[in-house]
């Protein structure tokens, strides 16, 4: 074979091995940068409140970015909380934070017709009353990228590991943050990282390593923890709210103690969660009480049994509204009526050529950007169960918080709760409400060890995108150290 020949080949294998929809290529510009913006497409005017864009680069080997969004506080970003913000799934954008749940702005709900989305102000920011740092992660999420195929290749332990190398960069680049009351926060899945940075962090300050980062507790929201428990409260949880008979509740009693209620090797027990998983899966399980709509979009594409007709068209459709853009695999449209409409509408507002250009996005990195992926990437559950994190965190005084709406069917409260007393720590106080405006927002029980449960009334899965004023109560109380 020529050298003609041998370089084309290589050209070839290495296009063959890039992740989906990442294009990693040698000429993007290397390094941590960042871009002030003042103004973004869809928002008339411009920006009330200080945004920030950039990367910082974790794996220089991989040349591995992750990219952030960074707000400062509208109460005075001097001395306000820092809050770092995750969010869940598999490799879902932090935009869903930022736009759908505690960020400054929000989608406008309304139909799309191929021009880009309207964004509004979010009243109930949780930027009011501290700066967040929003990141793309894992590797591969949103705008975040690896110029080198193996970069995509992560896991809970070592995108931990990048976090607190991007939170240490981000700090030298910014010591007049350090001073300010650090928390780590994040929901879902998100929810099984938060303490393993948080105790990480920890132990840097007790190693006495610079920069000193004034960590103060964490937060996590309807929070996974890698155990049995997420999965199997579905169970008992569903039983109370009449979902499912008393009859299949008790099968599934009889059959599935001690099994693994993701991969039961009793048959009777699979059988029984295969019919409940077909009942369950009738409600909106992230927030029962809502229309059972397509949830867009874990991925591009991506059709359940019900849809796969009407998203067939509606992609047909798509297409001859937006030629010419980045709009490749553009996920089901769903009714303007849904909660999800407007995760649907981020879709296109990310993907614009505009949109690219006012956050500063690198050229060649991100082809097509997706709100979640949907295992097209390697992730490896490395943690395993985070509970005892929250042991080792809360027990050396740091201060916790953690929240689950009451009408979430995908991580319930049940099992939170029962993690949460399974730590052992005194209860300080029972069940009790909270109120706002003088109404009950929700319930909480606090315990020793400076750690808070609370259910928030009416919320589903990713609390604030159903219950924003609560959440946003509850927050504010919690943050300034205020009882709930």
């Amino acid at each position: 074979m020529n050298g003609r020949g041998r370089l084309l080949l290589c050209l070839f294998l290495s296009a063959a091995l890039t992740p989906p929809r990442q294009l990693a290529v040698a000429g993007a510009a290397s390094g941590s940068s960042s871009k002030v913006v003042t103004s973004l497409p869809g928002f008339q005017g411009r920006l009330p409140f200080h945004l920030e864009t950039g990367y910082v680069e974790v794996d220089e080997e991989n040349g591995t970015e992750l990219f952030y969004y960074f707000v400062e506080s509208e109460a005075g970003a001097e001395k306000a909380p820092f809050l770092l913000w995750l969010t869940g799934g598999d490799r879902c954008t932090v935009l869903s934070g930022l736009a759908l749940e505690i960020g400054p702005f929000q989608f406008v709900a309304e139909p799309y017709n191929g021009t880009i989305p309207r964004l509004q102000i979010n009243p109930y920011s949780w930027t009011k009353v501290a700066n967040i740092l929003f990141v793309d992660t894992p590797v591969g999420a949103g705008f975040s990228f690896s110029r080198r195929p193996q970069g995509y290749d992560v896991g809970e332990v070592s995108t931990s590991l990048q976090l607190h190398e991007l939170l240490i960069k981000f700090f030298i680049d910014r010591p007049e943050f350090l001073a300010n009351p650090l928390y780590i926060g994040g929901d879902s899945r998100a929810g099984q990282l938060v303490p393993f940075i948080a105790q990480k962090i920890s132990e840097g300050i007790e190693a006495g390593r610079s920069p000193i980062l004034n960590l103060k507790g964490y937060l996590v929201g309807n929070p996974g923890t890698g155990e049995n428990i997420d999965i199997s409260s579905r169970v008992p949880y569903a039983h109370g709210l009449g979902i499912i008979s008393d009859q299949l509740y008790e099968t599934i009693l009889e059959h599935c103690q001690g099994e693994d209620y993701m991969n039961p090797r009793n048959t009777l027990c699979a059988q029984s969660l295969g019919t409940f998983d077909n009942l369950l899966s009738e409600v909106m399980a992230a927030q029962i009480l809502l229309d059972n709509c397509v949830y867009a979009s874990p991925r591009p594409g991506t059709e359940t049994g019900k849809s796969a007709g009407a998203a067939r068209k509606i992609l047909s459709e798509e297409a001859v509204i937006v030629p010419g853009k980045r709009v490749k695999h553009p996920p089901p449209r769903v009714p303007l009526g849904c909660i999800s409409y407007t995760a649907y509408l981020s879709y296109f507002w990310a993907n614009d050529p505009l949109t690219r250009d006012a956050l500063g996005i690198k050229d060649g990195t991100v082809d097509e950007w997706v709100r979640c992926h949907d295992g097209d990437l390697p992730y490896a559950v490395d943690i395993g169960s985070s509970i005892k994190y929250h042991r080792n965190v809360t027990v050396n005084g740091y201060r916790a918080l953690v929240y689950s709406g009451d009408h979430d069917a995908i991580v319930p409260h049940l099992g939170t709760q029962a993690w949460v007393r399974s730590l052992g720590f005194p209860v300080v106080d029972d069940w009790r409400a909270w109120h706002l405006d003088g109404q009950s927002a929700g319930f909480t029980v606090a315990y020793s060890n400076n750690m808070t449960f609370a259910t928030v009334k009416g919320a589903g899965h990713t609390a604030p995108q159903y219950e924003p004023e609560r959440c946003y109560a509850m927050f504010n109380r919690w943050i300034l150290d205020q009882p709930l």
